[in-house]
């Protein structure tokens, strides 16, 4: 993960508040993978490890690696017995033992930048004929992130802006390119490439739900990245703004559109 994403605390509980919402799309991308019986599956940014196991169950002959930056992370997903081997490690520099089958990703890439070398990179770790499946959030232009940057650019008193430089920057980066992006960087080094996005409609429920929803993701590095003071009035206004933006209906519930780029590639067999 990039340096900020890397030294994001994580907290698994806030993150499996929405368990069913965040699973959906891994599930979804799982089903789309074309391998029968892959050896050494790994899966990057494993998280709390749901999908993790259920890599597992789907191919139970198969050694499956978690992987995660996250020690927080990791505890949680190790807390459950299994044959699942549980390892720390950054993706930027990861370098497997053996070339997987299958290298599986959900919600977890889009931390890193460089998109145009890392993809690449991975997709040349796997054997030939080997799966390279991702899935990553692209809500950088939704008015939940777009939100987060207007509130750290002038949510201080007197509209000041709140956290460092670096911390607005990183907040506003382009965490994942346009679909053709990802062909144009992996289409010589595969014999099948399937990008597709979809754009699911969260129904959700509770008080301030869309706030909760990001505090357990994309609003980590900002929570982690302000002080005290500065937290308190980003999440004061943040919070109105999100309520104006994703009003509460009339059932009582919330609606919040999210959409998602996948993309699954089966690397070239003569490499």
């Amino acid at each position: 993960m990039n340096h900020s994403a890397k030294s994001t605390h994580w907290n698994p509980d806030q993150y499996l508040k929405f368990s069913d919402h965040r699973l959906r799309p891994g599930l979804e991308l799982m089903e789309r993978v074309p391998l029968e019986a892959p050896k050494l599956v790994y899966d990057l940014g494993c998280g709390t490890g749901k999908l993790t196991r259920l890599l597992a169950e789907r191919w139970p002959e198969a050694t499956v690696i978690g992987l995660d930056h996250s020690q927080e992370m990791l505890e949680k997903a190790s807390a459950v017995p299994s044959a699942i081997v549980w390892e720390a490690g950054d993706v930027r520099n990861w370098q497997p033992a053996e070339a997987p089958d299958l290298i599986y990703s959900n919600a977890a890439l889009h931390w890193i930048d460089g998109h145009e070398t890392l993809f690449p990179k991975l997709l040349g770790l796997l054997k030939p004929g080997g799966c390279l499946a991702v899935q990553m959030p692209m809500s950088r232009n939704r008015p939940s992130h777009l939100l987060i940057v207007e509130t750290l650019e002038t949510g201080g008193s007197k509209g000041t802006a709140l956290g460092t430089p670096e911390l607005r920057k990183e907040v506003s980066r382009r965490w994942v390119e346009e679909a053709e992006a990802y062909y144009d960087w992996l289409a010589d080094g595969t014999q099948n490439l399937d990008i597709w996005e979809t754009e699911y409609l969260q129904v959700l429920e509770g008080d301030d739900p869309v706030l909760e929803w990001v505090k357990g993701t994309g609003l980590r590095p900002v929570l982690n990245g302000l002080n005290a003071e500065e937290r308190e009035a980003f999440l004061a206004e943040y919070r109105q703004k999100l309520r104006a933006a994703y009003p509460l209906r009339d059932d009582d519930k919330t609606l919040y559109p999210f959409r998602r780029l996948f993309l699954v590639a089966t690397r070239a067999e003569f490499c």
